[in-house]
């Protein structure tokens, strides 16, 4: 009964503050994944291009935040990034420490870990296009930007979608590690839950069923938003042009 009156949503309780912070989890995830889609379309056009530079730069941007570990990241972006606004703050005759916010800090270290795994996603997907579809809007007179708009974009995001339900779900999770920003996630507000109350496996196990709960539903909207591209894309024909 003690239990449960701690995850109650009264005075006494921590349900009303869990549910918060899986909100918050959510809001930093979306950022993060938002953040990682504009970088991991840059990358993959980088690594798309006939350029050998381009090329490079976007493979070593993918093997470098796919192959450190994503908690290095955190910090470097979280304590490499107040020091350098701290300096520049002194330099404009600030005094004292200048923190990134938690909250930027981390959707911005997340979503930079996102976009090298959008990036792999994008390119596969525009690899996935048929090429006989583009030489037949090339054929028929289409000009670049409405090959983009109407042929490669939906077809991109069609193909992509399976793989973007993967990124989401290890941002998702990844999102637990922004903890040592000290902001009030899902993963910060257990732990300081369980700390408070000593009770380390009911707090634990109840962040760990708000978890499941949000990939489960996330793996919903994702298979439903697949089915939906794929039911869409014969009405996205050459011939609408």
């Amino acid at each position: 009964m003690a239990s449960l009156q701690l995850l109650g949503f009264g005075s006494n309780g921590w349900g009303a503050l869990l549910l918060v912070a899986t909100l918050m989890t959510l809001a930093v995830t979306a950022t993060a994944l938002a953040i990682g889609a504009v970088l991991g379309a840059i990358i993959a056009f980088a690594k798309l291009s006939g350029s050998l530079v381009l090329k490079t730069l976007g493979n070593i941007y993918t093997t470098v935040f796919r192959g450190v570990p994503e908690l290095l990241i955190i910090y470097l972006i979280y304590f490499g990034g107040s020091s350098a606004v701290t300096s520049i703050g002194k330099w404009l005759g600030y005094e004292g420490f200048l923190g990134l916010p938690s909250f930027a800090a981390g959707a911005l270290a997340v979503g930079i870990i996102s976009g090298a795994y959008q990036a792999e996603v994008f390119r596969g997907a525009y690899l996935a296009i048929s090429k006989g579809e583009l030489e037949a809007a090339s054929a028929i007179g289409m000009h670049r930007g409405l090959r983009l708009r109407r042929i490669i974009i939906p077809q991109v995001f069609r193909f992509a979608i399976p793989g973007l339900g993967n990124v989401w779900q290890l941002s998702l999770k990844d999102s637990a590690l922004i903890s040592v920003t000290g902001l009030a996630e899902l993963m910060r507000t257990s732990q300081v839950a369980a700390g408070s109350t000593r009770q380390y496996f009911l707090f634990f196990i109840a962040g760990g069923i708000l978890y499941l709960v949000l990939t489960s539903l996330s793996d919903r909207i994702f298979n439903k938003a697949e089915r939906r591209a794929n039911r869409s894309m014969p009405a996205a024909t050459i011939g609408q042009a």
